[in-house]
């Protein structure tokens, strides 16, 4: 959110940690798995920094979660197939929470960063002090 509302420039880990008052520890991780997912490019050295690497409209918001969620557990009976929950067998649970993990999943698939962001003037004031410039 933080690069679409600083569209047209890079922007820095440190920014967005001061800002969103996150650890830059976390964020790099972060910038990471976004960088291998193609959401971001980032640009190493002293004038670097990173930037979307897509139109915002095309950045589904579904697709990030699925990435950087899956590897947590929902409930702890998912965090390893040999489970010593006793239930595991006969449990539905499971399927219950496995299927709305998936709805909450799909709700997020039409949701676009730009749609997030642009238009949205509580949060550019929050992320930037210009508005959000939209692609043309």
């Amino acid at each position: 959110m933080f690069c679409t509302a600083h569209r047209g420039r890079l922007v820095t880990k440190s920014e967005i940690a001061e800002v969103c008052k996150a650890s830059e520890n976390h964020l790099a991780q972060v910038i990471n798995q976004l960088g291998q997912m193609g959401v971001i490019n980032t640009q190493r050295g002293r004038n670097g920094g990173l930037e979307l690497a897509r139109d915002p409209k095309d950045i589904e918001i579904g697709q990030i979660f699925r990435v950087m969620e899956a590897p947590v557990p929902v409930a702890e009976c998912f965090a390893d197939a040999d489970s010593s929950c006793p239930l595991v067998e006969a449990c539905r649970l499971r399927d219950a929470l496995q299927e709305a993990v998936e709805s909450f999943y799909h709700r997020l698939d039409g949701v676009t960063l730009d749609a997030l962001v642009c238009d949205n003037p509580a949060l550019t004031s929050i992320l930037a002090p210009e508005p959000c410039l939209r692609a043309t």
